[in-house]
Parts: structure tokens; sequence; C-alpha cells
């Protein structure tokens, strides 16, 4: 197991690693819509907040030499289901045919008040 690190990408916030990298997958740790420049949790829409979280996401598969392309599954977390259609609209503009299976889920509440936390599987060759 490889551990991946990138300041590009905010710092754990806990006892786990921004992502694992073994057996020619790469597993993402939850991200949450934080600024890695100022550490602090970007405000604002379901839009912005999805929009931080995934360039969190692509910066970590970027650093252990994967892709968006290349995601496999992804597991989003949102505080609110009735916002899913404007998630929906950006998420999908980071990806592309074939789509990554996924698991959408509304949950109470996620770390730091964020509104949407997103974790993913990809490929890492």
């Amino acid at each position: 197991m490889k551990k991946i690190q990138t300041e590009s990408a905010p710092a754990a916030i806990g006892p786990y690693s921004q992502a694992i990298k073994v057996n020619g997958m790469v597993y993402v740790s939850g991200q949450i819509p934080i600024d890695p420049s100022t550490g602090k949790i970007v405000e604002g829409s379901i839009e912005e907040q999805t929009r931080r979280v995934l360039e969190n996401v692509k910066a970590v598969l970027e650093a252990a030499g994967s892709s968006m392309e290349k995601v496999v599954q992804s597991f989003v977390f949102m505080t609110n289901l009735s916002e899913f259609q404007a998630m929906n609209k950006v998420y999908e503009s980071y990806f592309s045919e074939p789509y990554p299976a996924r698991v959408t889920v509304q949950v109470a509440s996620l770390p730091k008040g964020a509104k949407i936390e997103i974790s993913v599987i990809a490929l890492a060759e």
C-alpha cells in the first residue's frame, strides 16, 4: 500500500490518508469543499461546493498518477437531496461516458457543515 499525499487538496482532518494506492487501484477518501489554499470550507451553493469537492478529488487522483477518466465508482453524500439536480449538473461536467458507477445518499450532517462529500475508487494506471 502506498499513501497518497498532495498539497493541492486539503490535508486529512483525522487519522486517514487522502488516498491509498494498492493493486492498481486508488481509493480516495471522502473530500469535502475545503479550499486547500486557505484550509477553509467554501461557503455558497451546492454547485460551488460540488465544484470544489471534485477539484479536490481530481488533485488527489493526479497525485496518485490517475485521473477523473479512470474513476470506476463514486460515493456522493449530500445533506439535502432536493439539491440533487444542481449537484448532478456540476458532477456531469467532470466525467464522460462511460460514467462511473455511483451511490448517492442523503446524510444528516457532514464534517465542518459541508453540504456534500465525495469519495471515489479509480484505476491507478
